[in-house]
């Protein structure tokens, strides 16, 4: 028995990344525009990118969602119809919006598919009954919602129900925090979070003394990963599985996307005698620099689900390099690196052609064709003999217990 697969929603913060997330199994990418969404930070995309971006994905049978999701201000309000405009003529497939304003322009000026942004924190079946009136496809709940709260939506309305599966968490109600305005004018509501939740703090009692414990007090949350529970999730009929990221490196996204692929796809098509792979979990873990845990979905949202006493984020080294080509007859595979590696390493080999392939490494090859030792210098192409074929574009990362 198959059961229906949801699309599998990437981030892609350039042209670069969606192409990545693409080839590593997304069935969707969600890329921001020239203006109007909610990652001032991140490069996003001109008209021309998003109109090269949709011709790659539709080619391959993807699609592609551009996030319109900011809290308009008035002076903004003249943009936002020719805005609209070009996107449709780009081929985009969706906007991803909260502005009641965008809803009423898209519908009016454009044929686009409306999403409501988790920026609007929908979480009840009314708001859900609402926004369905309003024209709205799909919404993306907020990432508070439950396992019931999320079967009840699905049951009583028309709507696609996009959720959350894995990435970074607010601290507030899904992005309406406003500390990081506060305190650095740096409006969240707008694309520009400073993770104030994410700083050190002092802590006092209610008499203004200070409270002294091992570590400084934070209040972030840990990252969510829905890993364990996506065969709930898929059984509860969930249109889309969405990953947070656009800031992300190429490594992270394809390797969420791949692992996040293979799950899906074990379980919808062999359901009976689909067996969770506690490996995966631990892969996830290491391309990571946070703890993730599941969050509000099972019901125990607790101190357990974010940092209270500070917490290390260790810049991930796991990611080792590329590989470019490979030679069928020399069996020789040419390789960017990308970080510190040397003869004697254990390493994986991981792309959406291959089973992950363990690879010992006993030669490595300069581009002169000299042995050398140790591979340091950055974006150092060398060469490696492997017996089983590796294809470009795969990634190679260190190999932990």
């Amino acid at each position: 028995m198959k059961i229906k697969k949801p699309e599998l929603l990437a981030p892609a913060g350039d042209l670069e990344r969606l192409k990545w997330a693409i080839e590593y199994g997304a069935d969707a990418v969600y890329i921001g525009g020239p203006s109007l969404g909610l990652r001032a930070n991140a490069k996003n995309f001109t008209f021309e990118e998003i109109m090269e971006g949709c011709k790659y994905a539709h080619e391959r049978g993807k699609r592609v969602h551009v996030t319109v999701n900011i809290v308009l201000h008035n002076v903004e309000i003249d943009q936002v119809k020719d805005y609209l405009i070009r996107l449709e003529a780009c081929g985009v497939d969706a906007i991803i919006v909260s502005d009641p304003t965008i809803i009423q322009m898209a519908k009016e000026n454009t044929h686009l598919e409306i999403h409501l942004s988790t920026q609007q924190s929908t979480l009840n079946i009314e708001a859900c009954r609402f926004w369905e009136k309003q024209g709205v496809k799909r919404i993306v709940l907020g990432r508070e919602a439950r396992k019931e709260e999320i079967k009840e939506i699905i049951q009583n309305t028309n709507l696609e129900i996009e959720c959350f599966i894995h990435g970074a968490m607010c601290a507030s109600m899904s992005g309406r925090c406003v500390l990081s305005n506060f305190l650095t004018a740096r409006d969240a509501n707008r694309g520009g979070c400073s993770q104030i939740c994410r700083w050190d703090f002092d802590l006092y009692n209610n008499q203004l003394q200070p409270i002294k414990g091992e570590r400084e007090f934070t209040f972030c949350s840990k990252d969510l990963s829905m890993l364990k529970y996506l065969p709930d999730m898929i059984d509860l009929g969930i249109t889309s599985f969405k990953i947070e990221g656009r800031m992300r490196s190429i490594y992270y996204i394809a390797t969420v996307v791949d692992i996040y692929r293979k799950v899906i796809d074990d379980y919808c098509n062999h359901p009976e005698t689909y067996q969770y792979n506690i490996a995966y979990e631990q892969i996830l873990r290491n391309c990571a620099n946070r703890d993730s845990v599941p969050q509000f979905f099972g019901g125990e949202n607790d101190s357990t689900c974010g940092y209270y006493n500070g917490r290390e984020e260790v810049s991930n080294q796991d990611f080792l390099g590329v590989v470019l080509n490979y030679n069928t007859e020399t069996k020789y595979a040419t390789i960017e690196q990308r970080n510190y590696f040397k003869i004697g390493d254990v390493v994986e080999i991981f792309g959406p052609q291959l089973h992950t392939i363990t690879y010992h490494v006993k030669e490595i090859l300069d581009e002169q064709g000299n042995s050398i030792s140790v591979v340091r210098h950055p974006r150092q192409i060398v060469q490696m003999k492997i017996e089983e074929m590796v294809y470009p574009n795969n990634l190679i990362r260190i190999k932990k217990d």
